[in-house]
């Protein structure tokens, strides 16, 4: 699928503001969660290039072969666009955890499946599968929670690290095997559109620490984006309440559960702030988060 212009510049602009954002003053940078070193894992998961060009490969072949099963979203499709509007206020927040995303070329599309799942590739290749939007009945500040969640883990580079932890423990880890298993592996059919691309193993679950990490950034990245952070509580309540009736495959590497929306309820402190400054909001004086009820089953 060729891209259209307004997208490309769309998310060019979006790039340029995250440049811009890296001069922020000091106290638009400082409050929020505290950015934290990246583990030095990296550096023996392999070339960080190498990485980024793997996922280009494995992020075209998946869209390639999603399309010949008619399984893409069009650039009208009103889910897309949303996931793309989305997408471009939480951009120009990423430099602060991780300055070379001022150079990804983002990429935003939409996977017509059934499956409740959603992922971002190294270097900013993001999909979502129609599932989780439709089944879990997503508020856009829920929406932004995934998005940003995903986004943490490429912005904090956690395939390469895993991939350090494989080559420390001998398990022989190689960059291929190690973003496809990360990305695709959860669901091998991915969405029934695109087995031959991303058949490539078990799925690699990131660390819980990754996780918990992943969650932090995602609550930071979208509250500087004004959405309301509470929506994360929502989210993996709803996670949980569906998942009771049928297992989400986005669960088989997202361990949810009880200490999981502690630990965001106990740094809500530092990111309601920072919601309410990008909203012109009073910050002692919120309106209560308003989540959709799930759909009837």
């Amino acid at each position: 699928m060729k891209k259209s212009k307004s997208l490309t510049a769309t998310l060019a602009l979006a790039s340029l503001c995250a440049s811009l954002c890296v001069g922020l003053p000091a106290a638009a940078q400082d409050d929020g969660i505290p950015v934290t070193r990246m583990s030095r894992l990296r550096g023996l998961g392999g070339d960080a290039r190498q990485f980024d060009q793997q996922s280009k490969l494995q992020y075209d072949q998946m869209l390639a072969q999603a399309h010949q099963k008619d399984a893409v979203a069009t650039e009208r499709n009103p889910q897309l666009i949303r996931l793309r509007a989305i997408a471009q206020r939480l951009i120009p927040f990423t430099t602060r955890w991780n300055p070379d995303s001022a150079n990804w070329k983002w990429e935003v599309n939409l996977l017509n499946s059934p499956t409740v799942n959603a992922f971002c590739m190294p270097g900013g290749r993001i999909a979502f599968y129609n599932g989780i939007l439709t089944k879990l009945n997503l508020t856009d500040d829920e929406v932004a929670m995934v998005m940003g969640h995903e986004i943490a883990h490429a912005l904090r580079e956690h395939a390469r690290e895993q991939a350090g932890k494989n080559a420390i423990t001998s398990v022989g880890a190689r960059i291929f095997g190690a973003i496809g298993s990360a990305y695709f592996g959860v669901d091998p059919r991915l969405g029934d559109a695109a087995a031959g691309a991303v058949a490539q193993g078990a799925a690699l679950s990131f660390s819980r620490d990754d996780e918990s990490e992943a969650d932090l950034v995602g609550l930071d990245l979208a509250a500087r984006a004004g959405f309301d952070p509470r929506a994360g509580i929502a989210l993996w309540q709803k996670m949980g309440a569906v998942n009771k009736s049928q297992p989400l495959p986005f669960l088989s590497t997202h361990p949810s559960g009880s200490k999981r929306i502690d630990d965001m309820d106990k740094n809500m402190y530092l990111v309601l702030p920072v919601f309410a400054r990008a909203r012109g909001l009073d910050p002692n004086n919120l309106p209560p988060y308003r989540s959709l009820a799930l759909p009837k089953s």
